[in-house]
């Protein structure tokens, strides 16, 4: 984040469930991975990469179907899959699961509550790292002109869902610029390009980098943000 000319940054350690990891039907985005996930009161519609049947569930199809979910009071607020909550949702085992896809004949693919709980400590890590970008650097949300998000799994997750289960601040969503593979492109130009490498190098100059886990009400905000609930503003 910027803010008068300053740069702060910091890491925030989200985990890999946003890439398909430690969740049960979790897959990398390969070819039948559920990608996006649409949930009404009586049906379930999902689209899966390249069309294929579903296999899996990738990073932005959990992060989807965990916000659906919440939308249709299928979880509550902290992230409790409610029983009778809809007709997809049964026991299995120790704990309650939502029958996310599973036609006749093929492979079923749920949503734990497990699952459920892996997305909620992932949010809350990348909510509690812009809620203390924000106290360091004076800023408000009504004044943040761009969010620009880079990655992969930037490039495919769907922002208003991300927003509604509070991971993102409440913006417009013209202001949220989805850029891909940053970290690739700077890569790639800092090896063509002397001016290129001088600029980054004067950039990691003005950076102020904070250390998460050690800030002040880190716990409390990070335990308040695993809420799924829309962003409010802790520190």
């Amino acid at each position: 984040i910027t803010a008068e000319g300053e740069i702060t940054s910091l890491s925030c350690a989200s985990g890999p469930a946003f890439e398909g990891y430690h969740i049960h039907d979790g897959t990398r985005a390969t070819r039948g991975a559920i990608e996006r996930v649409l949930i009404t009161p009586e049906q379930v519609y999902y689209q899966t990469i390249e069309g294929a049947p579903a296999s899996g569930i990738c990073g932005s199809g959990i992060l989807d179907a965990v916000a659906q979910l919440q939308l249709a009071g299928v979880l509550n607020d902290n992230g409790r899959i409610e029983m009778g909550s809809h007709p997809r949702v049964r026991q299995d085992g120790d704990q309650p699961v939502f029958l996310l896809a599973g036609e006749e004949g093929r492979k079923e693919i749920t949503v734990t509550q497990h699952d459920v709980r892996e997305i909620q400590l992932a949010k809350a890590a990348i909510q509690t790292g812009i809620q203390v970008l924000m106290a360091e650097g004076g800023v408000s949300v009504q004044e943040i002109d761009r969010v620009i998000i880079a990655g992969a799994f930037g490039s495919y997750i769907d922002v208003p869902n991300a927003v509604a289960i509070g991971m993102f601040p409440p913006l417009p969503l013209e202001r949220f610029q989805q850029v891909g593979n940053a970290a690739g492109m700077g890569a790639r130009l800092a090896l063509l390009s002397t001016k290129v490498r001088s600029e980054a190098h004067a950039l990691c100059s003005r950076v102020n980098y904070v250390e998460l886990a050690k800030y002040p009400d880190f716990s409390r905000v990070f335990a308040r943000s695993c809420q799924l609930r829309p962003y409010v503003q802790l520190l």
